[in-house]
C-alpha cells in the first residue's frame, strides 16, 4: 500500500490532532512486536478491557515510527512527548482500520475469492494457492487470518502485481459477517463445511449458516455443497434474496454442477466417480479421510468455474499434499531450538515466522535458514531487500540462504554477522556439519520443493516417538477467557510450576510474558533460577521456600512466598548479614486449606515482626481456597475468605503500606468473582482443564504403532497373562508405557485410546516402555499415530478411567517424552 496521511484521514474519517508532515504510508500495525519498518509505518492503538494500543507509543516513537492513530481516549498532554509524530483520532480505532482495509479492497478490480464456513478454511485456500498459482499472481491470507482484525491486515496486502485474491473470514456470533464482507467484497463466494465450531455463538446451526452466508451477498458465484439439505435449504433461500448470486454446487444430487455419483476409497487415496456438463469422468485425489475429500472436491468445483478442463483439474489435484499449516517449536541438537516452518515461502508468512523467532528468548544467538520466496509478484530485488530490512530489524545473527535467487541478491545481506549461501539444499547438507550449529534458535523456512525436511532431519533432536505437542494458540484463548473475567484493574498470576503443569517450562513462561501476565509463580527455587537462565524477567514468586535456597533467590531476583515464623526469621537474618534491604517477599497465610501459612492465632506474633522491619517489603499477601470448585462448600469458601481480610488488615495496620492481595485460584476466577481482590491465580484453566469454561485443549500426548499381530482366540497378551482374548482379534503395539506417565491402571480396558477416529481398549498389562491396544475392526498400520489424549480424548476422561485427577495425569509425564510448540 502506498497512502498519504491525507489519503488515511478520508478513508477512515479520521481528526487530525497533530501532523507535522503528509508521509507515505506503506505499513499499517497493531502489533508493537511486529514492527519491521519504523519509517513509513502507521500504529493502529487498539483497546481493550486490560490493555491499551496507546501503552506502547513511547516504544514505538523510539523506533522510528511517526504515525499514529488512537480513539478518543487518548491522552491529549502525551502529544508534547512526539513533537515529530502525526496523530490521528477515530472514534474506533478497530472500525477505522477495517475501513482503511475497505478503501484498500476497492482500489484493485481483480477478482477476490472469499471463503467462509465452520472448517477447512485455511485448507481449502492453501490448496487452491497450490492448485491455482501457476495461473495466477496470488495474494491470500496469512495462515488463518480471518478475524476481524485479521481480514483488514490481510486486505491491506493488496497490490497491482496481483491478480487473484483468495482471503477467509471466520466470524463467532451474529452480526459479525456484514463487516468482514465491505472489506473482503468476494466475487466468487466458497462455503466450507458446516460442523459444531463456534456454535455457542448462535441459537442454531441455520442461524449460523444465514450469518455467514451474509459474506456473499453481492458475489457472482457461491460454491458449496449441496448434500446437506440443512446447508442446501438456507443456501437456496438466500439466492432468493440476491438474485444475481449463481449457486455452483458439488453433491449427489445428479443436476449438480460436479455431480458425485461415487466416492471410493483405497488404501491411500480416493477415486472420484462424477459429471460435469453432461461429461462423465473419474479421477484419483490422493486422501481417504471425509474432510481432506471434502476440501478437495470444493477445491475442483472452483477450478471447473474458472474454466479448468476436467483433464487438468484431476492432474493438478494428484499433486496435492496435506499441509502443516503451524509453526512447530522443538529441541534440536547441540542444545539448539528448532523453529519448523518449512511448508511455504511466502512473503507473508516469512514476516509471521520471523516475528516467532524474535520472541523467543532461550537462545541469545538467532539463526535463518531460507529458501528462495518464489511466492510473490514482487520484483526479486525489492523483496530481497525487504527480506533484508527484516532481518535486520529483528537483529540475525546469522542467515543461510539457499536458492539461486537469494544467491543472487547475496549482497544485501553483508551486514548481517554470519551469512553462507548455497545453490540447493544438498549442497548446503554436503557442506555443513550439524557440529556448526550450537545453543542458538534456528528457524528454517523454505518452499516445498527445496525439501528442508532433510534438514530439520539432520538438526531435530532424535525424539521418542511418543511426543506431547502443546498449542500455543490455545493457551493464549484461555487466558484471554480468564482475562475477560476479571474485574477492572485486576492482576493474573500465572502458575508454572511443576514444568507448567507438564506442558514446559521457559517456553510457557516466555509465552505468558509476551501476553502481559502480571506475575508467574513456581513451587521451587530451581525452576525460578531455570527460567531467570532462559531470559524471563517477570517477577516470579517461589511457593516453597527453604534457607538452603537464599543464594539463588536474591541472586536471580525470585520473591519468596513466606508461610512461617522460622523461616521468615531466617530470611530476615540472611538479609541482614548481607546489607540487603527492602527484599520483596510474598506472606502466605493458613486460611483453612491448612497446607501451608500463617494461622489466624500466629498474626500478632508475625504483625509485631513486621513492624517497623525494613529487611523485606512485602509484595502481597495470599492464601489458598481449598474447595473453590464445589458449590457444597461454597459457605466455607466464604468462611476462608472472611479470615483472609481480617488478618490482612491486621497486616497492613502493622506495616503502614499497601500490597496485593490474592486468594483466588482458578476455579474462583468464575466462580466467585467477589474474591477476586487485586490479582488471582490462574493454574489449570491455562492449560484447558476447567469444566465451567469455554477452553481450548492445550496439550495431545500422541505415539505410534510399533508393531500389529493377529491373535486366535484364548491367546494371551502381555505381562502376567491378564489380557485374555476371547475371540480372533488385532492387536497393536504402540511407544508409550508407565515410564513416559501412563498410568498401569489404566490396563485391562480400562483405559482406551483414539486411532484413526476409533475409540480402541487397552489390552493387558501397561508395561515400561509399552502399551498392547486391540484395534479389531479398525483399519491401521504400523507407524500409524495413535492419540493418547488430545482433541477427542479429553485428559479429563482418561483421569476420571485412572481414578484420579487431571493436574496428577499432566504432571506424571515424563522429561522423556519430548514437547513439541507449535501455533496454528
Amino acid at each position: 500500500m502506498n497512502y498519504t496521511i491525507s489519503d488515511i484521514i478520508g478513508a477512515t474519517q479520521s481528526v487530525v490532532l497533530q501532523q507535522s508532515n503528509n508521509e507515505h504510508i506503506a505499513h499499517v500495525i497493531i502489533d508493537s512486536r511486529k514492527l519491521f519498518f519504523g519509517h513509513h509505518t502507521l500504529f493502529v492503538c487498539l483497546y481493550g478491557p486490560r490493555r491499551s494500543g496507546a501503552d506502547f507509543i513511547e516504544a514505538l516513537y523510539q523506533d522510528g515510527v511517526r504515525n499514529f492513530m488512537v480513539d478518543e481516549t487518548f491522552n491529549l498532554e502525551m502529544l508534547k512527548a512526539f513533537p515529530a509524530a502525526n496523530f490521528l483520532q477515530v472514534k474506533n480505532t478497530l472500525h477505522a482500520l477495517q475501513l482503511l482495509a475497505a478503501f484498500h479492497r476497492n482500489q484493485y478490480p481483480y477478482p477476490v475469492i472469499g471463503i467462509t464456513g465452520s472448517n477447512g478454511k485455511t485448507i481449502i485456500k492453501e490448496w487452491l494457492y497450490q492448485l491455482l498459482h501457476q495461473d495466477y499472481q496470488i495474494i491470500r491470507s496469512p495462515k488463518s487470518y480471518n478475524s476481524q482484525i485479521g481480514v483488514p491486515l490481510s486486505i491491506l496486502q493488496m497490490e497491482a502485481s496481483y491478480n487473484l485474491g483468495i482471503f477467509e473470514a471466520g466470524i463467532s456470533m451474529q452480526n459479525e459477517m456484514s463487516c468482514l464482507q465491505k472489506i473482503i467484497h468476494p466475487e466468487i463466494g466458497i462455503l466450507s463445511h458446516i460442523g459444531n465450531a463456534h456454535q455457542e455463538g448462535f441459537n442454531s446451526i441455520q442461524q449460523k449458516i444465514e450469518e455467514k452466508l451474509q459474506l456473499f451477498s453481492e458475489s457472482k458465484v457461491l460454491i458449496y455443497c449441496s448434500d446437506d439439505s440443512l446447508v442446501k435449504e438456507t443456501v437456496l433461500a438466500f439466492k432468493q434474496k440476491h438474485p444475481q448470486l449463481q449457486l455452483l454446487d458439488w453433491g449427489r444430487n445428479p443436476d449438480a454442477y460436479l455431480s458425485i455419483s461415487s466416492i471410493v476409497k483405497g488404501n491411500n487415496s480416493t477415486t472420484i466417480h462424477c459429471t460435469h456438463t453432461n461429461n462423465a469422468f473419474q479421477f484419483d485425489i490422493p486422501f481417504i479421510d471425509d474432510a481432506s475429500i471434502f476440501n478437495t472436491l470444493i477445491c475442483c468445483t472452483t477450478m471447473l468455474y474458472l474454466g479448468y478442463t476436467l483433464t487438468k483439474m484431476s492432474a493438478a489435484v494428484q499433486q496435492l499434499r496435506s499441509l502443516e499449516m503451524r509453526l512447530e517449536l522443538k529441541q534440536g541438537v547441540n542444545q539448539c531450538t528448532i523453529i519448523n516452518d518449512s511448508y511455504s515461502a511466502d512473503w507473508d508468512s516469512f514476516l509471521i515466522a520471523l516475528d516467532f523467532l524474535a520472541l523467543q528468548i532461550h537462545h541469545d544467538k538467532k539463526t535463518v535458514i531460507l529458501s528462495d520466496i518464489a511466492q510473490t509478484a514482487m520484483p526479486a530485488t525489492k523483496l530481497y531487500k525487504q527480506i533484508a530490512d527484516a532481518l535486520s530489524v529483528k537483529k540475525i545473527n546469522r542467515l543461510i540462504g539457499i536458492g539461486p535467487e537469494i544467491c543472487a541478491n547475496a549482497h544485501l545481506f553483508a551486514f548481517i554477522p554470519q551469512v553462507e549461501f548455497h545453490k540447493s539444499t544438498s549442497s548446503f547438507i554436503d557442506t555443513i556439519p550439524v557440529q556448526a550449529f550450537y545453543n542458538e534458535t534456528i528457524l528454517v523456512k523454505g518452499a516445498r520443493i527445496y525439501q528442508f525436511e532433510k534438514i530439520l532431519k539432520l538438526l531435530e533432536q532424535k525424539l521418542h516417538d511418543t511426543v506431547l505437542e502443546v498449542n500455543l494458540n490455545a493457551i493464549r484463548h484461555n487466558l484471554k477467557q480468564y482475562r475477560q473475567s476479571l474485574q477492572k484493574d485486576v492482576k493474573l498470576m500465572a502458575m508454572v510450576k511443576a514444568f507448567s503443569y507438564g506442558s514446559g517450562s521457559y517456553e510457557i513462561a516466555n509465552l505468558l510474558q509476551q501476553e502481559g501476565v502480571e506475575y508467574l509463580a513456581v513451587a521451587y527455587t530451581d525452576e525460578g533460577v531455570e527460567l531467570r537462565k532462559a531470559g524471563v524477567r517477570l517477577p516470579i514468586m517461589v511457593m516453597n521456600t527453604t534457607a538452603a535456597d537464599f543464594d539463588n533467590i536474591v541472586t536471580h531476583q525470585l520473591e519468596p512466598e513466606l508461610y512461617s515464623i522460622s523461616i521468615i526469621h531466617s530470611f530476615q537474618q540472611y538479609l541482614n548479614n548481607n546489607q540487603i534491604a527492602t527484599f520483596p517477599i510474598h506472606i502466605k497465610l493458613d486460611t483453612g486449606m491448612h497446607r501451608l501459612g500463617f494461622m489466624n492465632n500466629e498474626i500478632e506474633t508475625l504483625c509485631n515482626f513486621l513492624k517497623d522491619n525494613n529487611a523485606f517489603r512485602i509484595q502481597s499477601v495470599l492464601s489458598h481456597l481449598a474447595a473453590s470448585d464445589a458449590a457444597i462448600h461454597d459457605s466455607f469458601t466464604l468462611q476462608q475468605a472472611k479470615i483472609f481480610e481480617e488478618m490482612c488488615i491486621n497486616i497492613q495496620h502493622a506495616v503502614g503500606y499497601p500490597f496485593i492481595k490474592h486468594l483466588s485460584n482458578t476455579s474462583a476466577i468464575h466462580r466467585h468473582p467477589n474474591l477476586q481482590y487485586d490479582m488471582v491465580r490462574l493454574g489449570i484453566g491455562l492449560y484447558g482443564v476447567d469444566v465451567n469454561m469455554t477452553l481450548q485443549n492445550v496439550t495431545t500426548l500422541k505415539t505410534t504403532i510399533a508393531q500389529i499381530k493377529k491373535l486366535q482366540a484364548s491367546e494371551t497378551v502381555g505381562y502376567g497373562r491378564r489380557g485374555v482374548l476371547e475371540k480372533e482379534s488385532i492387536i497393536a503395539t504402540v511407544r508409550i508405557g508407565y515410564a513416559d506417565g501412563y498410568p498401569r491402571s489404566l490396563g485391562n480396558g480400562r483405559g482406551k485410546m483414539l486411532l484413526n477416529g476409533a475409540l480402541v481398549p487397552v489390552i493387558g498389562s501397561v508395561c515400561m516402555d509399552m502399551t498392547m491396544i486391540d484395534i479389531t475392526g479398525v483399519e491401521a498400520n504400523e507407524g500409524d499415530e495413535v492419540i493418547v489424549f488430545g482433541e477427542g480424548l479429553p485428559i479429563t476422561q482418561l483421569a476420571e478411567w485412572a481414578d484420579t485427577i487431571s493436574y496428577e495425569m499432566l504432571t506424571n509425564i515424563s522429561q522423556r517424552v519430548k514437547r513439541v510448540y507449535f501455533e496454528a
